[in-house]
């Protein structure tokens, strides 16, 4: 665990995660099972981080890729499988699109930590990473698109949630190509190394995950709609 930076910036990510599971689950109807998968994954990649699992950066594959390849795998089998899709066109459109606001401090927090040293600068909003208009246009879009329940403007929230893959998948991309890993391409002068430890490992294994996920299954959503 990192024990050189305030304690404010390990409370503030820890209430993202708060918040992300929090409006995650509020989107889904069945709250109780999805709750219980979610915990369970937050423990057992939480230990893992906690035991220094992920600090091992030689190992082919990476264990932090090891490690979020079955939530990768689970969240593609929700887009393809019959039952997995049943969940996914469950979800509850306006709720997903509202979610997006966690975007807004996980970028507060990539900021604070290139300041402490450990991400680089390419991945805060002042380098490479652009996706904090997501957070910033996730609340326009939900007064914007939807009254009440119903959706207004399917086509300009689709054009938004592309756009806003894209941003999210950019990112992914550069924190994953400037960590201390055999393919590191970027950022050798300060590598990203605050994912390899508890909390912060949370953030690919949970929040990047369900963010796309989320973004994922409004894209389908709205793809089916006419």
């Amino acid at each position: 665990m990192l024990t050189d930076i305030p304690a404010s910036i390990v409370i503030i990510f820890l209430l993202t995660v708060a918040l992300t599971f929090l409006l995650f689950i509020n989107a889904t109807k069945n709250k109780t099972i999805t709750s219980i998968i979610l915990i369970i994954w937050l423990l057992l990649t939480g230990i893992l981080s906690y035991k220094q699992v992920f600090q091992n950066t030689s190992a082919i594959p990476p264990r932090l890729m090891l490690v979020m390849a079955p939530a990768i795998l689970f969240m593609i089998l929700l887009l393809i499988t019959k039952k997995g899709r049943g969940f996914t066109d469950s979800l509850d459109l306006k709720k997903l699109t509202l979610l997006h606001i966690v975007r807004i401090p996980v970028e507060t927090i990539l900021y604070l930590l290139a300041s402490h040293k450990l991400i680089p600068e390419l991945m805060t909003f002042v380098g490479r990473n652009f996706d904090i208009f997501s957070g910033i246009t996730a609340p326009i879009l939900y007064l914007v698109c939807f009254t009440n329940s119903q959706l207004r403007k399917r086509l300009f929230l689709l054009i938004w949630n592309f756009v806003c893959l894209a941003l999210l998948l950019n990112i992914i991309i550069n924190a994953f190509l400037s960590a201390p890993f055999p393919f590191q391409q970027f950022a050798f002068e300060q590598p990203n190394i605050a994912v390899l430890y508890f909390p912060f490992t949370w953030l690919p294994c949970f929040i990047v995950i369900i963010v796309l996920y989320s973004q994922l299954a409004a894209i389908r959503q709205l793809l089916k709609l006419k």
